[in-house]
């Protein structure tokens, strides 16, 4: 099998791995839910309520598909799928395991080993917002306005204090690649040891850029009727509501990899387990994915959701300058560690 046949293979198997997680996260979001506020959530529809997912997609498919008549047609249908798109897009950078040979060829189990995988992150991130903000302004509803408004604020503001944090990152790792940033955490300590603080700033901004709650303004049912998807239905709405739940596993995938080792376990390589190990380290790495996303849910039903003036104090006026401070800090620490050195 050449290396391109395996990147098709690849690709499709993390697009319906995706799909499937993304899917369950729904499922498990009203579990802990139910969990939390002393309820059994669903459990209807198969055991455990197991095809509840299913039985959503079902529902979302045989919805009435409508169109309103004072919107602008093509950009209210671009507007989901472009947004589901840039969804998608941010998993090939993403090291799901180590390399692994197979018939005397080397596989690596990352789609793009890109030498400036950071910066693409980055540069996908921050135009996801354009699906929400096209789907707001076409929808020529004022709650999807304000909607499609407060994302776009919010992402500027969070986004800065983001791309900050991974600079104190780069400073530490010397690359801006997820595929050696991940492979650096086999040899050492994982860089949560090295960078608490920058951790801390970018799983709050992570929270921001994927507008869960507390950070949920651009669609809070109780101010603005559900924001920048209130004129949609049927399979758009299903889309927008889809993405956002894979943009949670993304941003658990990338936390995971760029702060607790990515597929990396303590002693992996004494455990004398071969030609298994990029297995077992694909499964570790879904692992640490998974307590991240129960952690996004818990965060969902445990606070309150911020007002808007408190949205931006925070943005603006703790985590960036928390994240200029962690970048001096850092910068100290080399300097005088390297002078000791």
């Amino acid at each position: 099998m050449d290396q391109l046949t395996f990147k098709i293979i690849l690709c499709v198997v993390i697009f319906v791995v995706t799909l499937a997680i993304a899917a369950y996260s729904t499922w498990a979001e009203r579990k802990v839910a139910a969990v939390l506020q002393d309820r059994v959530g669903p459990d209807r529809a198969g055991p455990f309520g197991l095809l509840q997912p299913l039985a959503d997609g079902l529902k979302m498919f045989m919805k009435e598909e409508f169109i309103p008549s004072q919107s602008n047609k093509w950009l209210f249908i671009l507007g989901p799928s472009f947004f589901m798109l840039t969804a998608f897009m941010t998993g090939v950078v993403i090291p799901w395991g180590s390399s692994f040979t197979l018939n005397g060829e080397t596989y690596s189990l990352q789609i793009a080993d890109i030498n400036i995988g950071l910066l693409y992150l980055l540069a996908v991130v921050s135009v996801g917002v354009y699906g929400i903000m096209i789907g707001g302004w076409a929808s020529n509803n004022k709650y999807s306005l304000m909607g499609a408004l407060r994302a776009s604020s919010q992402m500027i503001s969070y986004e800065i204090s983001m791309g900050l944090s991974l600079i104190a990152l780069v400073m530490v790792t010397g690359t801006l690649s997820l595929g050696e940033i991940a492979a650096q955490q086999d040899a050492g300590f994982a860089n949560i040891v090295y960078q608490p603080l920058g951790f801390i700033i970018f799983i709050v901004c992570a929270f921001a850029e994927t507008n869960r709650a507390p950070f949920d303004l651009p669609e809070s049912e109780s101010e603005l009727v559900g924001g920048f998807h209130t004129e949609y239905s049927s399979m758009k709405l299903g889309l927008f509501l889809f993405a956002e739940y894979i943009n949670m596993f993304i941003s658990s995938a990338v936390l995971a990899t760029l702060y607790f080792g990515g597929y990396n376990f303590p002693y992996q390589h004494e455990l004398g387990l071969g030609d298994w190990l990029p297995l077992v380290q694909t499964a570790v790495l879904f692992a640490k994915i998974t307590f991240f996303i129960l952690f996004f849910m818990w965060v969902r039903w445990t606070l309150p959701r911020f007002r808007y003036d408190q949205l931006m104090n925070l943005g603006w006026k703790v985590m960036l300058p928390l994240a200029l401070a962690n970048i001096f800090i850092t910068g100290l620490v080399m300097y005088f560690m390297g002078k000791i050195g």
